[in-house]
């Protein structure tokens, strides 16, 4: 969040934010009107406060010099003060609640170097790499959820039987070409110095404020014991959406020691999402869905250090699609694509193949985001009390906060069906996962099981 100090002296920056994020529904003004309110009757309750300190001291005197009519017009002084200062300091209250919730829904300020623009077109491409060198793909690449099925590697059919749309079976060598996916990535950012975390699935609602999905996308999370629309308490649970969620949190309300950071975590875990995106094509299959696994990177860093620590978790970030040699860009994104929490962000997207989009490659097929590579400045730190002390004789300070998906797995997995695919309709298994799948190359598929493999009766 915004810190009010900032909010008071530089509302035209804040409204600027506000405009090129493309927030709605946040009133600025009224916020700055309950802020100044608020300064005034603090204020008052301070005058307040110390003249009944006044009075009351001069109440023992009176009555020791016998004047006890003046004694008891300061007594009845100091009870009218006391009320009006407990009315006062009411107001006040109420009014930093307000001023609290209200803080809550300012987006946090765009870095100077973030083009503007309003939505996924003036997103501004940083690079390309791998398309030096494609490898010889089939004239016609099946796209994945059709090859999926046809060597019963998704399900889709099933899984929406089990819990809905949105959700599916992944299968047989799918499955264990996931879980080696899940160990590739994790070992290359070990390599990159990062520590392990195994976070806690349902998170509660402090730590979803933390981070920024509350109250702003509530509806977005799948939330645990209770209706969706009700009003919600500091404990309340959410199945996390992301592992940003609980591992930014494991230090709130901490001060960490300069000697501590940079802080660099790592973390696997599966993601639950309610919004499902848009129907067609560039959502049907493995690429938009309600759960999915995914490594997270989290960061926290001095101030001093953040954007340079940025530019190096895009770089740790990619490395993985660099090994398996999946040809990706970059993105710069833009003030309006950009996301409520960050400052800055960039966009990895893959190159997968198998359908061609309007915004996809001139040679066809289209991009997948595989990861956000952000940093929040001291957005997410205010929220969730992030800081650090620079020495041990100095006041704490907020730290920096930074994150990136490290990749999301399912989307990685739709990029090597597509351009890791053979004339034969098999799958050569990247290079690198190889030592994950003991030594399997290709993938050829499984017969499927039951009745409606064959239509009907007993398998030839």
């Amino acid at each position: 969040m915004l810190s009010r100090q900032f909010v008071r002296e530089h509302p035209e920056t804040v409204r600027d934010a506000i405009e090129r994020k493309g927030v709605t529904g946040v009133d600025l003004d009224e916020i700055l009107e309950i802020d100044e309110e608020w300064r005034e009757l603090k204020a008052e309750g301070d005058g307040l406060r110390q003249e009944r300190n006044e009075v009351s001291s001069k109440i023992g005197q009176l009555k020791q010099e016998g004047k006890e009519e003046e004694a008891q017009e300061a007594i009845d002084r100091s009870q009218e003060l006391k009320d009006e200062l407990q009315d006062v300091e009411a107001r006040a209250d109420e009014l930093e609640s307000q001023l609290e919730d209200a803080l809550l829904e300012l987006p946090n300020i765009p870095h100077e170097s973030v083009p503007t623009g309003e939505g996924e077109a003036d997103n501004v491409e940083r690079y390309r790499e791998g398309f030096d060198d494609l490898r010889d793909l089939p004239d016609e690449v099946v796209p994945h959820y059709d090859l999926g099925e046809d060597l019963d590697l998704l399900d889709f059919e099933r899984g929406a039987k089990v819990s809905g749309g949105g959700y599916q079976f992944v299968k047989g060598e799918g499955a264990r070409l996931e879980h080696a996916l899940i160990q590739f990535m994790l070992d290359v950012h070990r390599e990159q110095e990062y520590v392990d975390v195994l976070p806690p699935i349902p998170v509660n609602s402090d730590s979803m404020e933390g981070t920024g999905q509350l109250p702003k996308f509530d509806e977005d999370a799948y939330r645990v014991g209770a209706r969706q629309d009700d009003d919600y308490d500091s404990d309340d649970l959410w199945l996390l959406p992301t592992a940003e969620v609980p591992v930014t949190n494991m230090y709130r309300g901490e001060i960490l020691l300069d000697d501590d950071l940079p802080v660099k975590h790592q973390a696997f875990s599966p993601n639950f999402r309610r919004e499902a995106g848009e129907h067609g094509t560039e959502t049907r299959g493995y690429v938009r869905v309600h759960q999915f696994h995914k490594v997270e990177l989290v960061n926290f860093v001095r101030p001093e250090n953040s954007y340079a620590r940025l530019e190096g978790l895009l770089d740790e970030a990619a490395e993985v699609l660099d090994r398996l040699e999946l040809p990706y860009r970059v993105l710069d994104m833009c003030t309006g694509d950009m996301g409520f929490t960050q400052a800055k962000k960039y966009d990895v997207e893959v190159w997968a193949p198998g359908d061609d989009m309007a915004d996809g490659p001139d040679r066809g097929g289209r991009w997948l985001e595989v990861s956000s590579v952000s940093n929040f400045e001291d957005f997410q730190a205010r929220r969730a009390g992030l800081r650090y002390r620079p020495e041990r004789h100095e006041s704490a300070d907020y730290l920096h906060t930074l994150n990136g998906s490290g990749l999301a797995v399912p989307r990685v997995l739709v990029a090597i069906m597509e351009y890791y695919q053979n004339d034969d309709g098999t799958i050569t298994v990247p290079e690198p996962l190889r030592p994950y799948m003991g030594g399997q190359e290709v993938i050829e598929g499984s017969e499927k099981i039951g009745e409606s493999a064959v239509g009907a009766g007993e398998k030839d």
